[in-house]
């Protein structure tokens, strides 16, 4: 296997060997059950100090699309999204229901599908088993989740530079703490259960 980004061949998904359920159907339930599950619990873990509150949801999202691969990824970040839109107070502040996607947060929501499918798609080319990969990763997906975030975010706020300060500078230092733990978690999951 080749260390270097881009020149990995592509792999299994790391959820494969950490949920070993035999039949198909059943181990796709139990690993979307799992995500939606740790979704919802990283989601309540908020810090409050604007308009946008920093949450581990984006550190779940993430780690889910690195750990799970684009298709599985993006399934979990999509069943997590519709159970929360179905009322489950799965978001953050234990908050559910449709009225959610119309609130400050509704772009930072929406970003995390193809956040998922993207980092997900990088993990699935070997990123995820190295620490720079990861890294560029979990960049890349923070990146796709602030796009979506400050374009809706933009919209509540008078100009870009408002939406900017409240939805992108006061989440940059929590970010880069996820990222560290990202490029940690990732790879030792990798060294311990890969092939």
């Amino acid at each position: 296997m080749t260390t270097s980004i881009g020149h990995v061949p592509a792999t299994t998904p790391l959820i494969e060997r950490l949920v070993p359920v035999p039949h198909p159907a059943l181990r796709l339930v139990a690993q979307l059950a799992l995500g939606v599950a740790l979704l919802a619990a990283l989601a309540q873990v908020r810090i409050v100090i604007g308009p946008v509150p920093i949450t581990g949801q984006t550190l779940g999202v993430l780690l889910l699309a690195a750990v799970y691969g684009p298709v599985r990824g993006t399934a979990a970040v999509l069943a997590y999204l519709g159970v929360g839109a179905a009322g489950l107070g799965v978001f953050t502040g234990a908050a559910g229901g449709l009225a959610v996607f119309g609130g400050t947060t509704a772009g930072y929501l929406v970003g995390f599908v193809p956040a998922a499918l993207l980092v997900g798609a990088l993990a699935r080319r070997g990123w995820g088993r190295t620490h720079l990969g990861m890294a560029a990763a979990m960049a890349a997906g923070s990146v796709v989740i602030y796009v979506c975030g400050v374009a809706w975010l933009s919209t509540f706020a008078p100009d870009l530079a408002t939406a900017l300060a409240w939805g992108v500078w006061p989440f940059l230092l929590g970010d880069a703490l996820k990222l560290s733990l990202a490029v940690v978690l990732v790879p030792a999951l990798w060294r311990r259960f890969g092939r």
